[in-house]
């Protein structure tokens, strides 16, 4: 390890992307841990949040994930020494209850995601008559139906 090597042991996507997009500290500088511990899917997902950057990010995906040193030297090369800011977009769909899913995917034999969508089909009626199919109390339907 030479002198200039960076000690901290891991980085978020955070701090991966200040690197590529501010400090642009050399490949040769980070320690094997850190350089593995490097994510490419979540670079890009991350930069792609910064409309101007889109392209770039486009271009780069084109690279294979398991060159992480071929995208990073990419993206310090492509995108300008300044500080930006992604904001990171979270899904806003809500999760449905696991214990429904599983009961509809038990039932119609299918797999979780399927089972999402069935309970989109069937909506509150048809989930209700399958949970009484299935023998649940009337009590605990009532409970799970209010997640729906």
């Amino acid at each position: 390890m030479n002198s200039k090597t960076i000690t901290k042991s891991n980085f978020t996507i955070f701090e991966w992307v200040k690197m590529i997009s501010f400090e642009k500290k050399p490949w040769g500088s980070f320690t094997e841990k850190q350089q593995d511990a490097f994510n490419s899917y979540m670079c890009h997902k991350v930069i792609s949040m910064y409309e101007p950057y889109i392209e770039v990010v486009n271009l780069a995906q084109r690279i294979p994930y398991t060159e992480k040193e071929k995208t990073y030297k990419f993206y310090c090369s492509m995108l300008p020494k300044k500080q930006f800011y992604s904001k990171y977009i979270k899904s806003s769909k809500k999760r449905m209850n696991e214990q429904i899913l599983q009961y509809i995917a038990t039932y119609f034999e299918v797999s979780l995601g399927e089972a999402e969508d069935y309970i989109y089909i069937l909506k509150k009626e048809g989930v209700e008559y399958i949970l009484e199919r299935k023998g649940i109390e009337e009590k605990e339907i009532k409970k799970l139906l209010k997640e729906i």
